[in-house]
């Protein structure tokens, strides 16, 4: 059996490490490693964060987010849930769900999968959007971010920005 037969979403993908789509995205590392494109029903996105990073408060409207610590430390806050993870921590992000996250170690990696409801994620056109692409796999240096940009292009891509990002750390 040849799998070219096959629509793209059913074709077998492995990736090794470095492998992706590169893009410093807001003051991250973000490697596409599966695109929901128009077939797929998951998209992965591997991040390196530095230290007191994190995104606005926000919600997915369509999409659930699954999160994969791969090294480092960072607490995710979700209601009146806050908890802390590391190397091997998984967290489940629901859909509609209102959350946050911040990277508490000097950097942190992890996977970020969503998943859609409603077709194919949006989430990795999102970081391809507000993103620059990059050949090379450091962090950006840290540049200005533009609020107002980051909630238009998410409110394009499914997702509302609901407040700022966590404060700074001490």
């Amino acid at each position: 059996m040849t799998t070219h037969s096959l629509p793209s979403a059913q074709r077998p993908l492995v990736l090794d490490p470095g492998q992706g789509e590169h893009y410093h995205f807001l003051n991250n590392l973000a490697t596409v490693k599966v695109s929901g494109g128009t077939e797929g029903q998951l998209s992965v996105v591997e991040f390196v964060a530095p230290c007191g990073f994190g995104p606005p408060l926000h919600r997915h409207n369509d999409e659930d987010e699954l999160f994969v610590i791969l090294g480092g430390a960072i607490v995710f806050r979700t209601g009146d849930i806050e908890r802390r993870g590391e190397e091997g921590t998984v967290a489940l992000l629901p859909r509609a769900v209102p959350h946050t996250f911040q990277v508490l170690s000097e950097t942190a990696r992890f996977l970020n999968v969503t998943g859609s409801t409603t077709g194919s994620p949006r989430f990795d056109a999102m970081v391809a959007t507000l993103g620059t692409p990059t050949l090379g796999t450091a962090l950006p240096a840290p540049m200005e971010i533009d609020p107002g940009e980051v909630a238009e292009v998410c409110a394009a891509h499914g997702i509302d920005v609901l407040g700022p990002p966590p404060a700074p750390l001490d």
